[in-house]
């Protein structure tokens, strides 16, 4: 979690394909600026195989390499922002924010925010690692997480988000380079992307159960807001 959040229950991950089709579709709209062929292209060609991993449909994907790279005449005008703050009981985040309307957006943020606290530009950043984040699982018998991660030039490694998958971490600058090199190593690669890591996460033994519930319910809630990307927790665990 102190890597990036998700939703536990099935009830909080209502329509999560579909968000997630609309996430990625902005990423590959906003990576496909750089050019429309995944080949010469390595941030689309991440962005590309990962839509293509949870099965988004040909002619979304298509669609959205269209648009972002001008060829379909419809003009993209999406603006990278991130907040920072804290959720309830002072645990610190970093919500990654894709928007075409940032006058609607810090609003809905600040609404959002009121029952945690929403920090200035570079308050609760201090407190994270900006890291190249890639969630891999193991494709051969007896791939070693330790040694793929040494031979592939990544920093380090944990538990992913999902069991028997593995996340390895790297420089922002490697991120492409540890990616192609993962599976001579015996993984295959999941999903690729830049992202934030907690130094000193909050120990949810710390918390009460009832604390808990309230952190995540307000993570539910940030995490629904069509403009949010991603969203990073600095929550061990």
């Amino acid at each position: 979690m102190g890597a990036q959040w998700k939703a536990k229950h099935k009830d909080l991950a209502a329509n999560a394909k579909g968000r997630l089709f609309g996430k990625l579709a902005k990423e590959i709209m906003i990576a496909a600026r750089g050019g429309a062929d995944p080949a010469s292209n390595s941030k689309l060609r991440l962005v590309v195989e990962q839509a293509r991993k949870v099965s988004m449909p040909k002619d979304t994907l298509d669609r959205a390499i269209k648009k972002g790279a001008g060829l379909s005449g419809d003009a993209v005008n999406f603006e990278h922002v991130i907040y920072e703050g804290f959720a309830p009981h002072r645990v610190p985040l970093m919500v990654e924010c894709l928007t075409d309307n940032v006058n609607r957006t810090a609003p809905e943020m600040r609404v959002l925010f009121r029952k945690g606290q929403l920090g200035t530009s570079g308050s609760v950043a201090w407190d994270f690692d900006h890291l190249g984040m890639i969630e891999a699982e193991p494709s051969a018998a007896g791939a070693d997480a330790e040694l793929a991660a040494i031979e592939a030039g990544a920093q380090d490694f944990e538990p992913g988000a999902e069991e028997g998958t593995t996340l390895f971490l790297t420089d922002p600058a490697d991120l492409d380079l540890v990616s192609r090199a993962l599976p001579a190593q015996g993984f295959t690669v999941l999903a690729a992307k830049l992202g934030y890591k907690a130094k000193n996460p909050v120990d949810p033994a710390s918390l009460s159960a009832e604390a808990l519930e309230e952190v995540e319910t307000f993570l539910a809630a940030i995490d629904a807001n069509d403009d949010v990307q991603n969203v990073f927790v600095g929550l061990a665990g």
